[in-house]
């Protein structure tokens, strides 16, 4: 029998896996994977415009003298739209169940984040938002994201 066959224990908050009780936990713990799919999606959307904007309008973007950008604005808006779009791909994917859109999710969401982390000299609050959102999709696909992937759909 496979180790995960006998991963439950009978208890009264949790029940065998075909309790209501279980299929209760079961559902919010499903809960964590569809909004990190949902904010995947749209922090991908997001960046993919962020992308667009400093492509086209490099003058959008104020940075300081100290700013720290390595590459010029327009690398930075090749980077981000790639990212964002990706992004979206794999939160779509999330849905599914897929076993490697939890891979792909958590590796987007951490190159996400640092690309934010050095973008944050020319937009601030809406980076450190943005890296927020990233590290809560991370925990929420890393701890729950395989306890739904049969019970998605």
């Amino acid at each position: 029998m496979s180790e995960r066959a006998h991963h439950w224990t009978t208890t009264a908050d949790t029940g065998p896996p075909s309790s209501p009780e279980h299929a209760a936990r079961a559902s919010r713990r499903s809960g964590w994977v569809w909004f990190a799919a949902s904010i995947t999606i749209m922090a991908g959307l997001f960046t993919a415009v962020e992308g667009l904007v400093a492509l086209f309008e490099q003058n959008y973007y104020l940075l300081g003298p100290s700013g720290l950008l390595v590459f010029d604005l327009g690398a930075w808006g090749w980077i981000h739209l790639i990212v964002g779009v990706l992004a979206v791909f794999a939160g779509s994917a999330l849905f599914t169940g897929a076993p490697w859109a939890r891979v792909v999710t958590v590796l987007l969401a951490g190159f996400n984040a640092l690309a934010q982390l050095v973008f944050l000299s020319a937009y601030p609050i809406w980076g450190v938002v943005v890296i927020a959102l990233d590290v809560l999709v991370i925990w929420a696909v890393l701890v729950h994201g395989d306890e739904t992937s049969d019970e998605l759909w």
